[in-house]
């Protein structure tokens, strides 16, 4: 019995039927390229949040909206429905302290979301501020070992098959501990609020956006500005070099 809850590449053929729009016309609005919309919508291909923050800001709709289907009926109280959480269909996000992996994506209204961490971060002052967000999260250590902080409570040092449940209302961060260069959780965040995965991604930084796509190679570092001995050294190299006479 195959299931019968909606995949991301059924849920972007519905968006497409809802607006009329044809393959084509989908890709030259949303910047994606025509092949990989086409794989996506038969399941050969999933989207990065990346892509899809793409897709929900070129649309001009909201991310929640990407996943939206056409309601012919009222939803009944047991849905049965289950979704199986492979790690290539996640939608991946990278920060500085993270690398984040969404795990069942195609489920909309979920109370609950599972994620993969891995933590890099090494220290408090290398995270920056401790996070909030509303509903409550259980975290499980994977691999590694991971520094828990809370607004209210003193560091703890979790292992291996260790947990910690709190109230992500609370400011907290997770850091690889000490001799511990990074450490693998499996957490699942859990809220009243229906967009939660929607608020969960605000909490990624600002400029979470995909870059214009002339700019979406990764920009070389910035040279430093030379020393006034070394721009002095440099003019008298230049005027040197004009006064030699032509052979």
């Amino acid at each position: 019995m195959t299931s019968q809850h909606p995949t991301i590449g059924s849920l972007l053929r519905g968006l497409r039927a809802r607006n009329g729009w044809t393959l084509k016309e989908m890709s030259e609005r949303c910047g994606i390229p025509l092949s990989t919309l086409s794989k996506v919508e038969h399941d050969r291909l999933t989207l990065t949040y990346d892509k899809l923050l793409q897709l929900s800001q070129r649309l001009n709709i909201r991310m929640s909206e990407l996943f939206a289907e056409q309601d012919e009926a009222a939803e009944p109280a047991v849905t049965a429905r289950r979704s199986i959480g492979r790690i290539e269909d996640a939608i991946r996000v990278n920060t500085p302290n993270y690398d984040y992996y969404y795990l069942c994506p195609e489920l909309r209204r979920k109370r609950m979301i599972p994620v993969l961490t891995r933590v890099r971060a090494n220290s408090i002052r290398e995270f920056g501020d401790l996070v909030r967000h509303s509903g409550e999260e259980y975290i499980h250590v994977l691999e590694g070992k991971v520094e828990v902080h809370t607004e209210f409570y003193d560091p703890i040092v979790l292992g291996p098959g260790e947990s910690v449940y709190i109230d992500s209302n609370m400011g907290h961060a997770y850091i690889a501990a000490a001799g511990c260069d990074e450490a693998l959780l499996l957490g699942v965040c859990s809220s009243a609020d229906e967009q939660l995965l929607e608020s969960l991604m605000t909490l990624h930084g600002e400029d979470t956006s995909p870059p214009p796509p002339a700019a979406r190679r990764i920009a070389a570092p910035a040279p430093k500005p030379a020393s006034p001995r070394a721009r002095r050294a440099r003019v008298a190299g230049t005027a040197a070099g004009k006064s030699k006479p032509a052979r």
